[in-house]
């Protein structure tokens, strides 16, 4: 794989601290929600790519009001126009943080996973010479087998949610 081990420590207060900007991040946008499958698929999305569209339609509300039919809002679309672009950007750095997260999450699990594997098959043959070690032994395989279950059970959900969605 092309990552080293990674070798660091997060301590307590440190974990607690991401955990509370995390918490003040959450409070400074109260106003964020959340979409079901349904109606994620159901809306037309408008992603970064759209933004120069979006800022551009503002431009020509806040030039031309005299186009715009009464019943049009243009303080909120300004509004509006001004929040998917701070949004979108807050959107890109969340993106690149989370997928960090998530890569280095996977790495040092990977490596855990194995050196938890290692440890099982040493404790299985230890068992065979050190009293009262089997139980650890067959405590351990089925946690294994426990965790394996669950991420089947997982990936057949994420691929019905997946199926579902499209």
């Amino acid at each position: 794989m092309p990552y080293e081990q990674i070798d660091a420590q997060l301590s307590a207060a440190d974990a607690q601290a991401v955990k509370d900007a995390l918490a003040t991040i959450q409070q400074k946008l109260p106003f964020l929600g959340t979409l079901t499958v349904t109606e994620r698929k159901q809306l037309s999305k408008a992603g970064a790519e759209h933004l120069s569209f979006i800022e551009g339609s503002g431009q020509v509300a806040l030039n031309n009001p005299a186009i715009l039919p009464a019943t049009f809002n243009g303080a909120n679309f300004q509004n509006s126009v001004s929040l998917f672009s701070t949004m979108t950007d807050i959107n890109t750095v969340m993106q690149q943080v989370a997928r960090s997260v998530e890569d280095t999450h996977m790495m040092i699990g990977v490596y855990a996973r194995a050196q938890a594997s290692d440890v099982y098959h040493y404790a299985q043959a230890a068992a065979k010479k050190t009293p009262g070690l089997q139980p650890v032994v067959d405590q351990l395989g089925a946690l294994n087998q426990k965790a394996v279950a669950a991420k089947r059970a997982n990936k057949k959900t994420e691929t019905a949610v997946t199926a579902t969605a499209k």
